[in-house]
């Protein structure tokens, strides 16, 4: 018996089954007029229709050999080259409302596509497509005493939901993690992003059904607004696990009124430690590097913490300021600057806050315990960095910090699934069960036992 039996890398194209008598590439995002008169019910309806094709299509996409979906990715990624124009112009009109409803300046950049981030949109489903297909990789194996042969493998989820807010890059990160994983996605990218999302969607599932995959492995209920959002979270069986990005409200909803397993992306508190042993040019280098590069995403620092008996704190902060960067800094650190640095008093809000902006909340410790403990009481468990040239110092901070991502010398920029080797990223996961960290492709599969015997009965 061969690894076809649970991976079968020359199956039939999966999109021309009976099944395939589906919608048209664009049908999933039809838009419901204004002043339509859906009732709950109807919607309740259309989105477990909705769900019920993201089955079928997840069961002909867990078909689809490697070679199949690598050729999808790159049809993909040459679609969003072609329909830039139209892309940019749908997402214009998003931003354009966005602020004149008063969208802040962070929420207003992840909501923004350029050529440049369309581009990079297309790398990272180069890079995914030349990654290793995740699906069929034996975790562990072995033969029992009695004979029996024993496989744990990975498989796809089925079908993966994803709400998110103000993010159309997501769009486009998701869906082709979840084609190259063998699974469907079924989408909720918010009323901010409405229009990109309509267009990325419909260049999705037209690039799928182009190369003969299933276009309903890329659906969206964003034409069913919140109440579509809502039945989504309780389609249990018919959904198998939901990811929300976005902040902390929309976390905390989804993760408190969702039926279906979730899996949480926590907002980014994150910390960054100087100690008494780190240099000076790379506290500055980094330091400019974590808060300045793109501030509104959740990998960037909120929080400094400088040791007492370091130098660099005069360095870092004028750095910091020449950069624009607003410092909320504690007594002890206000009374360490010269005059010439300007600063504002902290206040405790300031240690819980995740600015996504151009503002840094700085505090001084006396000790490597005391900014362990700070980093326990405020972190959100995402990812949190020390600065050091002190080895025990390091390897403590790695022992006794508890979050997703523990770095050493080096920005918390890089706690993003294409930095790291995973091609692109679903989101950070900031819980434990399941998957923790940038979760790429094998965090979108679960894993089966395949049990092979000769006729073996048990004793």
């Amino acid at each position: 018996m061969t690894e076809a039996l649970i991976h079968n890398t020359t199956a039939e194209n999966p999109g021309d089954t009976a099944a395939t008598e589906a919608q048209p590439a664009n049908s999933s995002v039809a838009q419901v007029p204004a002043d339509s008169p859906l009732s709950s019910g109807d919607i309740e309806a259309a989105v477990h229709a909705i769900a019920d094709r993201s089955r079928d299509a997840a069961r002909r996409m867990a078909m689809a050999n490697r070679a199949w979906k690598d050729r999808a990715l790159r049809t993909v990624g040459a679609a969003l080259e072609e329909n830039t124009g139209a892309i940019l112009t749908a997402n214009a009109m998003d931003v354009a409302a966005g602020k004149a409803n008063g969208t802040s300046a962070a929420m207003l950049d992840r909501l923004t596509l350029t050529e440049t981030r369309i581009s990079g949109l297309v790398a990272a489903l180069e890079n995914l497509a030349n990654l290793p297909d995740p699906v069929g990789n034996v975790v562990r194996g072995q033969t029992l005493p009695n004979g029996l042969r024993l496989r744990q493998v990975n498989v796809p989820m089925g079908v993966v939901a994803a709400i998110y807010e103000a993010r159309p890059n997501v769009t486009v990160d998701i869906a082709g993690l979840a084609l190259k994983s063998g699974n469907a996605v079924i989408l909720r990218g918010g009323t901010a992003a409405q229009a990109t999302n309509e267009v990325l969607v419909r260049v999705l599932r037209e690039a799928l059904e182009s190369v003969g995959l299933p276009a309903d492995a890329v659906q969206t209920v964003d034409q069913y607004g919140r109440a579509g959002a809502n039945v989504l979270m309780k389609a249990r069986g018919r959904v198998d696990v939901l990811i929300p990005r976005g902040g902390r409200e929309l976390i905390q909803t989804v993760v408190v009124n969702s039926a279906v397993p979730v899996i949480e992306t926590g907002e980014g508190n994150v910390h960054i430690f100087i100690d008494e042993s780190a240099s000076e040019d790379m506290a500055v280098e980094i330091l400019l590097n974590a808060k300045t590069q793109r501030p509104s995403v959740c990998n960037t620092v909120e929080t400094l913490l400088v040791h007492s008996g370091s130098p660099v704190l005069p360095a870092v902060a004028a750095a910091l300021r020449q950069a624009g960067v607003r410092l909320h800094a504690d007594e002890r650190v206000r009374a360490a600057l010269p005059a010439s640095i300007e600063s504002e008093p902290a206040t405790e809000e300031d240690w819980g806050t995740e600015y996504m902006d151009l503002d840094l909340a700085v505090a001084m410790v006396d000790s490597l315990d005391e900014a362990v403990q700070h980093i326990r009481t405020w972190s959100t468990g995402h990812t949190e960095a020390i600065l050091t040239n002190d080895l025990r110092n390091a390897e403590r901070f790695i022992a006794e910090v508890d979050s997703a991502a523990v770095i050493v010398n080096a920005s918390t920029r890089f706690t993003d699934g294409g930095e790291l080797g995973l091609g692109a990223e679903v989101g950070i996961s900031t819980q434990k069960l399941h998957a923790r960290g940038p979760m790429g492709l094998t965090e979108l599969t679960t894993t089966k036992w395949i049990v092979q015997g000769e006729g073996q009965v048990r004793g």
